[in-house]
């Protein structure tokens, strides 16, 4: 199985995280989706990252579907999303938002990164940041400090996907997770010391 794609991105390290989790062995060819274009069209004609090679063959595109399958392939009893019911439906919904907020932070990133200086439009980031700490004020506000995982007393997608958003609003936006969700933030540091975090650090 070959992951395509780096771990600086959310959502590549959000299926990283996911095949660790899982124990699936896997390797990683590390192309950014803007550095290494053409290679990585090779596998997802859109040019973006992740995408997942299968030991079939089979290609993989975009981190909900990839795990998505995984979650059938590998997850048993106890996926990472559960399968049915009001479980799955508050996980789906973190996931959603989470991996929404990421959206927002790179969007607000690439416009402030590449953007010609005298074309940026500051209210677009401005915007984009304010739903990032809108969602992530959110996510601060459901986090119990004395629970180890913010839904159902174990690791899901809930976790993973909240842990890559925090990460990139504090790496990608400069926004002070610390003091604005301590919660949160105290909820990611502890996931960071986890195996499947720990060894897909970018």
């Amino acid at each position: 199985m070959l992951l395509i794609g780096v771990n600086r991105s959310p959502y590549t390290r959000r299926v990283a995280i996911t095949l660790t989790a899982y124990g699936v062995a896997y390797e990683q060819k590390c192309v950014s989706g803007f550095g290494n274009r053409e290679e990585v069209r090779s596998a997802n004609p859109l040019g973006r990252i992740p995408a997942l090679v299968l030991d079939n063959g089979e290609t993989l595109l975009d981190s909900g579907a990839v795990v998505d399958h995984l979650d059938e392939v590998y997850g048993g009893d106890r996926p990472l999303t559960p399968r049915s019911g009001a479980d799955r439906r508050a996980v789906l919904k973190v996931a959603a938002i989470m991996m929404g907020a990421c959206d927002k932070a790179l969007q607000a990133a690439y416009h402030r990164n590449h953007t010609p200086v005298e074309k940026r439009h500051q209210p677009w980031v401005d915007d984009c940041t304010a739903q990032v700490v809108s969602a992530l004020a959110a996510m601060d506000s459901s986090v119990d400090p004395a629970a180890p995982y913010l839904l159902l007393g174990r690791l899901t997608q809930a976790d993973i996907t909240a842990f890559v958003a925090e990460r990139l609003a504090r790496f990608g936006l400069s926004i002070d997770t610390d003091s604005q969700f301590p919660r949160l933030r105290a909820l990611t540091r502890k996931l960071a010391e986890e195996i499947p975090f720990r060894s897909t650090e970018p």
